[in-house]
């Protein structure tokens, strides 16, 4: 359960890196990601590798978070015009 909610954690901001510059570089590795998640319940994982693939999912969010926040800058700048 822990690795699904990270793996749909990213899947959800599919939708928003469509509009980063670099989105279609994450977009081509979303389609491993969907492919995993799908399988999910088939894969055996220690604790190590649950807890390997919650770090990893911090680091990647944390990576997003500039990109997002100008993202989202220039979306609330365009409503106000």
């Amino acid at each position: 359960m822990r690795i699904a909610n990270c793996l749909q954690t990213i899947l959800e901001l599919e939708p928003e890196l469509r509009k980063l510059e670099l989105g279609q570089t994450l977009l081509d590795e979303f389609e491993v990601l969907k492919t995993f998640l799908e399988r999910i319940d088939e894969v055996e994982l220690s604790e190590s590798d649950v807890e390997r693939i919650e770090r990893a999912t911090s680091n990647f969010l944390e990576e997003l978070r500039e990109p997002m926040a100008h993202l989202m800058a220039h979306k609330a700048a365009r409503r106000l015009q």
